[in-house]
């Protein structure tokens, strides 16, 4: 179960990052040209942004350099997810990292000038941009918090520094922290990250469920300083920067990216810490009740209802899973699923030093990226399926629109992705009317894609929420200080259902979302539409499914508000929220009915 070095993982288990360049000379070749295009770019444009014709023709040649610089970022960028011991990859990332800067420092004139320019030639450039159009809009949007030119150009050639929080949070979480063996039940354990929240949280045997808990957050403890010092700068950093751009809060800075207004913000947080919580008390004194616990504890929560009903699926046979879930979707989705496999997008290997959990990377120009560490579970299949709809989404929306176009709102974004959780599961409760197979589909939705997205997620959500509240109010915050925010959010959820136990208040270290705005909420916004499209899907059948492929392809020309509506959901209102949150709750009541029909 140890997982190995990153030179002894298969390659068929790796990506293949040649899609985006054959060699890393080739890569840097494209950086060379990169960097002289921003050059002549300069001495081309500069100072001349004055007319709707100049502004254009530099938008038209900027959009093609921006191009280039996300592939040439996302190929070093990649390799250094796969394995953070790797010196190499490290100094070449950092390499392109500070070339990026000066481009964007270099070029940074470009907003600035534009923006300068009165109304009327404004106007007459959005009638006249094309592919630019949405560019030059979003950027007048923009223009009440735009600073002046100087202050954006020392902001841009600094910009390589404000990744140094995730940098170091990254650092300590997957190269400095070695986590040691452990014992249960007479037998010495391996432990890692990975093996921890993707093997042993799920144990269906306490002793070694517990001791993997305890062992695994003795060694968080160690860390929990610098971890809360990297927090604090970068939360620090947020706050700074929405003064500096005269925005109300940081919520306000980070919703207005968005384009999504501070109530559906704090409505996803409480309505879901209200009423959602009974709910999933009810379901964890269910889990209690069937492995005949003594204490439900949070050490327990990620325990099956069914654990000898958890199917072990070999990467091969989740290609036919996934293939047939997915089948709805059209024989274009299914061809990219294929071609996923087949030409290597995804990085299964379990190996040290890789990025814990999963992302998808969708390169403009290229193909999607997917990491993941496989275990052979059946909750892995439902993860790549997750990841595969950030990659269709991706596919359909680059496609179809200007690179300037496919940055989706956060409050979107997770929305294609955790629609194919839930295709999945429908799909696979129409292969069987057995009550144990239904009961296992029912709660591998439940413990798997709605805990995950409406309960781990959304308590980020909300203990987030009230670090960045004393931020607001010119606090500070230290490990003390993170680590009883997160223990009250955890016992206000799970009240006296679940015993919160010493140290699970490090939980707050896990997660890397901190550091990537207030995106912890976005996936339950997310999946509160795909919750709603599904159900559109399952009763209205293929005008549905042409309605969410049209959305898939809209990218960002549209806000999250006309995104659902164009398939169908209106989260202007509580009602999606809240109707979500009622079907969670029925399938919890369901699972408790098969439970006392089976037994």
């Amino acid at each position: 179960m140890k997982p190995v070095m990153r030179k002894d993982v298969p390659e068929e288990q790796t990506w293949d990052l040649s899609a985006l360049y054959k060699t890393e000379e080739d890569m840097y070749a494209d950086a060379e040209r990169m960097e002289q295009t921003s050059k002549e770019i300069e001495a081309r444009y500069k100072g001349r942004l004055n007319t709707p014709e100049q502004i254009g023709a530099c938008l038209d040649e900027y959009r093609s350099l921006f191009e280039t610089m996300t592939l040439v970022g996302n190929y070093v960028q990649l390799a250094v997810e796969v394995d953070y011991y790797d010196a190499h990859n490290q100094e070449r990332s950092q390499r392109i990292s500070r070339m990026l800067a000066e481009i964007s420092s270099r070029l940074s004139f470009i907003e600035s000038e534009i923006l300068e320019q009165d109304d009327k030639v404004l106007q007459a450039a959005v009638e006249a941009a094309g592919a630019n159009r949405l560019y030059l809009m979003n950027l007048l949007r923009e223009k009440p918090h735009h600073l002046d030119a100087a202050t954006e150009k020392v902001l841009a050639a600094l910009s390589n520094t404000f990744d140094t929080p995730y940098q170091v949070y990254n650092a300590a979480k997957l190269a400095d922290m070695r986590f040691p063996s452990f014992t249960a039940l007479g037998q010495e354990f391996p432990l890692g990250y990975s093996l921890f929240e993707d093997n042993y949280e799920y144990d269906s045997r306490r002793e070694v469920r517990h001791a993997a808990f305890h062992a695994f957050y003795k060694k968080l403890r160690e860390y929990e300083n610098v971890t809360a010092a990297a927090y604090q700068s970068y939360a620090r950093m947020q706050k700074t920067f929405a003064d500096l751009r005269g925005f109300e809060s940081i919520f306000h800075m980070d919703l207005f990216v968005d384009k999504v207004d501070i109530a559906l913000y704090h409505r996803q947080i409480d309505l879901i810490m209200e009423k959602l919580a009974p709910h999933m008390r009810k379901y964890a004194r269910l889990l209690q009740k069937v492995h005949g616990l003594e204490k439900m504890t949070y050490a327990d929560l990620k325990i099956a209802v069914d654990p000898d009903y958890d199917p072990r699926v070999t990467i091969e046979e989740s290609r036919r899973y996934i293939i047939e879930g997915l089948s709805i979707l059209g024989k274009d989705y299914q061809d990219m699923v294929e071609e996923a496999y087949r030409d290597r997008w995804v990085d299964f290997a379990r190996n040290q030093g890789k990025s814990t959990g999963g992302f998808c990377s969708s390169p403009y120009g290229s193909h999607s990226y997917i990491l993941l560490n496989w275990n052979e579970r059946m909750s892995d299949v439902f993860t790549l399926a997750h990841e595969l709809g950030h990659a269709g989404h991706f596919k359909a929306c680059n496609a179809a629109q200007s690179i300037f176009d496919t940055n989706v709102s956060g409050y979107f974004v997770e929305a294609p992705s955790t629609m194919n959780e839930l295709i999945m599961a429908h799909y696979l409760l129409k292969t069987s009317t057995d009550p144990r197979f239904r009961r296992w589909v029912l709660s591998s939705m439940v413990g798997h894609t709605y805990y995950h997205n409406f309960v781990t997620h959304l308590l980020e959500a909300a203990y987030q929420r009230e670090v960045y509240r004393i931020i607001e109010a010119g606090g500070s915050v230290q490990a003390e200080t993170l680590n009883r925010i997160m223990r009250e959010t955890l016992e206000r959820f799970w009240g006296d259902a679940v015993e919160i136990l010493p140290d699970a208040e490090l939980t707050w270290m896990r997660q890397p979302h901190y550091y990537m705005g207030l995106y912890s909420y976005t996936y339950s916004a997310g999946l509160t539409i795909a919750t709603q499209v599904c159900r559109r899907i399952e009763e209205e059948g293929q005008p549905a499914v042409e309605d969410w492929k049209r959305v898939l392809a809209a990218g960002s020309t549209k806000t999250p508000v006309e995104l659902a509506q164009m398939a169908g959901v209106d989260i202007t209102t509580d009602e999606p929220l809240l109707d979500t949150i009622s079907r969670i709750g029925q399938m919890i009541d369901e699972i408790c009915e098969l439970t006392d029909q089976l037994s």
